[in-house]
């Protein structure tokens, strides 16, 4: 029996009808077409699906649908702006070469876009632990790492690059 919950996602109230077995990514990308968190290992290991609850990066493979009614959803489709102008932590790992096959990029962003949020001038080790929960298989983390780095300091003025400059 579906049952019909309401959350916000990416800004905008929604009303879905989901089977309580469900999980988030599921309603995302099958019911809301939002097909930018992937479905990787499907055991919350691989951090693929990554997005947002109220602010905390969760595993949205894992994450019980009806946990979250109530609750804001931020997926990497609003990140951003209503131009269609990237987010600066998206735009970094275009500039910095974070993106390789892009399996593992949006839940990479969502993980650190979670951490910049919350700390605006992170260590490389406190970038590292914060996306230890998103596998990536191709790039060897460097990148990554210097895609966050990069963009902590064009959202904290650090650096001369402006968001979205190409």
């Amino acid at each position: 029996m579906k049952l019909t919950i309401g959350f916000s996602v990416n800004g905008d109230s929604v009303e879905v009808e989901v089977l309580p077995h469900w999980n988030l990514l599921k309603v995302l990308r099958d019911v809301l077409e939002l097909t930018g968190a992937k479905q990787g290992c499907g055991e919350g290991e691989c951090g693929a699906c990554t997005v947002l609850v109220n602010g905390a990066p969760v595993n949205s493979c894992i994450y019980p649908v009806l946990e979250v009614e109530g609750k804001e959803v931020t997926t990497i489709e609003g990140l951003m702006d209503k131009s269609g102008r990237l987010h600066p932590i998206q735009q970094a790992f275009l500039e910095k070469a974070g993106v390789q096959c892009g399996f593992c990029t949006p839940g990479m962003i969502m993980s650190a876009f979670a951490l910049l949020k919350a700390n605006p001038d992170p260590t490389e080790d406190e970038i590292r632990h914060a996306i230890a929960g998103n596998m990536c298989r191709c790039t060897g983390y460097v990148q990554i790492v210097e895609s966050v780095q990069h963009a902590a300091a064009v959202m904290s003025g650090r650096s001369q690059e402006r968001a979205g400059k190409e």
